[in-house]
């Protein structure tokens, strides 16, 4: 079992902002993809790639449209969910996707309350003066969501831009939706929230000093700091850690450590099978495999021990079975 290499360098991408940064003299003929694009999953992925595919066609210049913040926490902050990425996990996933550039509109109360032509007139048409705009099948825009893509469509033909619309993807037997994807990771599925991302479920941060009581069994830890607001529900599970370029495997556990009567606060610490460095201030990315067992109290700190290596055994022979 060794660690694996990563993610090969992307070519630049540009990133600007709606309405602080002017578009870019090189892009051309935007085709665009409009979205949250929360998790990047196998839709967005299948999107991305034909967004690509088109726009080489036609020497255009390939586009991913975002949104920050995420409009819910908007128009309605007691609903908006916990979201899967930073925005810099998101930015940095799309440059890894290798599209040409991010449009990033900053969402504002102001903007919420744009009817959709004022959207599509100021946004896709004066700023990103786009040629073509892909939509999810579901996709609503403009006050109180009164846009749909019939009404895109018919603005498309009043600008003079293209619009297609993208039927959802399926996994096996499922429609993959950021929405399902939440779910399962709440609910610890995070194997199942995998497939259906095309990748682990991932967090990042930077590892922080502990109390060190994991070296002292034996087992020394990585404490993350973390700003993603989804964790999976307290437990232990088969992890991976991302590190310089850098995959190994690890196992983690998320919780409140009961059997030392902790604080109270969720700590996330990860042991990482074969490394035994220092690793505080490093940053990291902590990718979910599969969950291994609840969270427990034990009665004995040799009880804790003999439980953590039989869980680093367990992860030990499932990632013998695996490729990173």
């Amino acid at each position: 079992m060794k660690a694996a290499s990563a993610f090969h360098l992307a070519p630049p991408m540009d990133v600007i902002h709606f309405p602080d940064d002017a578009r870019p003299a090189r892009w051309q003929q935007p085709v665009l993809a409009l979205g949250n694009f929360d998790g990047l999953h196998r839709g967005h992925t299948k999107i991305i790639e034909r967004l690509r595919r088109v726009a080489s066609e036609r020497a255009a210049t390939s586009v991913v449209m975002t949104f920050d913040p995420h409009p819910p926490r908007i128009v309605r902050p007691d609903k908006a969910p916990p979201l899967l990425m930073t925005k810099a996990q998101r930015l940095d996933a799309l440059q890894r996707a290798g599209v040409d550039g991010v449009a990033v509109v900053r969402f504002t109360h102001e903007l919420s309350q744009w009817d959709p032509e004022t959207f599509v007139r100021t946004v896709l048409v004066e700023w990103m003066r786009v040629s073509e705009v892909w939509v999810g099948a579901n996709f609503l825009f403009g006050r109180d969501r009164a846009g749909n893509f019939s009404l895109l469509r018919s603005l498309g033909a009043r600008y003079g831009f293209r619009s297609e619309k993208i039927d959802p993807v399926r996994y096996k037997e499922f429609v993959v939706s950021s929405t399902r994807i939440r779910r399962l990771i709440a609910e610890g599925r995070v194997d199942e929230a995998g497939a259906l991302l095309g990748h682990p479920y991932a967090v990042e941060g930077e590892i922080v000093a502990g109390d060190g009581r994991g070296r002292g069994l034996g087992f020394p830890t990585a404490n993350l700091a973390t700003a993603n607001e989804l964790l999976p529900p307290h437990g232990v599970y088969a992890t991976t850690v991302r590190l310089d370029g850098v995959i190994y495997p690890s196992v983690t556990n998320i919780g409140l450590r009961p059997t030392f009567s902790g604080d109270g606060q969720v700590v996330v610490e990860t042991h990482l099978l074969g490394v035994d460095e220092d690793l505080y201030g490093r940053s990291v990315s902590l990718g979910f495999v599969q969950r291994v067992r609840d969270e427990r109290r034990f009665d004995s700190v040799d009880q804790l021990t003999a439980q953590i290596a039989s869980d680093v055994q367990k992860v030990r022979t499932l990632f013998d079975r695996m490729s990173l």
